[in-house]
């Protein structure tokens, strides 16, 4: 029966092996306290090679987020499409998606107790999907 060696005897390469994780679970806390979590997506290669490349661009975090804040919807943020939604699974709704919930239910829309964040979303929705005009 073989003997295991003692913590003083390790390997060169067991000790870097050690190091290395511990440098990666530092590197883990480090995001997590910075409020950064990865998201694995898969695309298209161009598409991710372009993804890629952007993110290297100053600024482009800032741009991603205004896409995103115009094409997708948290229904947790408006009380009214909250309601709305009652039976979907999903948090996010594409903005167009909204727009037609909004449309199709305005008459369970409470309109006295529309927060006006909620009411610029409204506006919003009808400029970029009704010319102006919500269809009530």
């Amino acid at each position: 029966m073989g003997t295991r060696p003692s913590a003083s005897t390790t390997r060169p390469e067991d000790a870097r092996r050690e190091r290395l994780r511990g440098a990666k679970r530092a590197q883990r806390e480090r995001d997590r306290q910075a409020g950064l979590v990865a998201c694995q997506v898969k695309l298209p290669a161009p598409t991710a090679r372009r993804l890629r490349g952007a993110l290297s661009i100053p600024g482009f975090e800032t741009t991603l987020a205004g896409f995103l804040e115009d094409s997708v919807v948290d229904t947790e943020a408006y009380p009214s499409l909250r309601d709305l939604c009652w039976s979907r699974a999903g948090r996010y709704v594409t903005a167009r998606d909204a727009f037609a919930l909004y449309e199709r239910n305005w008459r369970f829309v409470d309109h006295a107790s529309l927060l006006p964040r909620e009411r610029e979303l409204i506006h919003r929705l009808a400029e970029q999907f009704g010319g102006g005009v919500l269809n009530v």
